[in-house]
């Protein structure tokens, strides 16, 4: 389904010594920052002896309305999340931002296969007010409606005559 609302949101990443004999670095999304700032991709944020910011580029925050349920548990949380995805490119830059979303179901679904590194950062308040509004305007309840069972007919269950009729 095609998505109703689309926020613009910019990713900050952080890459800080690892304390491995395997690798050199741990990376991880920090943030996200409510619209794209008019800064290049992979931008120096801040540097100390442990640990690098980048403002890593931007990605859109795409809401459907079908996915409103999971945007409500998300919210009601009372510290909502986004689950922000980065994928190795190979070469530099080291990753390209390849979703921001405020659904957990998708996020969880993007740590099921591959290198993408997927992990929450805190949603700002600009973002949860939109998309409070969002599920306000798009959400529709759905009722649960269980089904009843047949009973078994007992008399069903009695014998069955011989398979291939009497011979005898």
């Amino acid at each position: 389904m095609t998505a109703l609302a689309r926020i613009t949101v910019g990713v900050v990443v952080e890459r800080s010594k690892a304390e491995s004999a395997w690798i050199d670095f741990i990376w991880r999304p920090v943030a996200v920052l409510p619209g794209a700032p008019d800064t290049e991709a992979w931008t120096v944020m801040k540097e100390d002896t442990d640990a690098t910011t980048f403002y890593a580029g931007h990605a859109d925050l795409l809401l459907h309305p079908s996915e409103t349920s999971n945007y409500r548990d998300n919210l009601s949380t009372g510290e909502p999340k986004l689950w922000v995805v980065l994928r190795p490119t190979g070469a530099e830059p080291p990753f390209d931002v390849i979703r921001v979303t405020a659904d957990g179901s998708e996020g969880e679904a993007f740590t099921s296969a591959g290198d993408d590194i997927v992990d929450q950062v805190p949603m700002p308040e600009a973002i949860r007010q939109t998309i409070d509004a969002f599920i306000a305007e798009h959400h529709i309840e759905h009722v649960f409606h269980k089904r009843e069972r047949k009973r078994a007919d007992p008399d069903a269950l009695g014998r069955r005559g011989r398979v291939g009729g009497d011979k005898e």
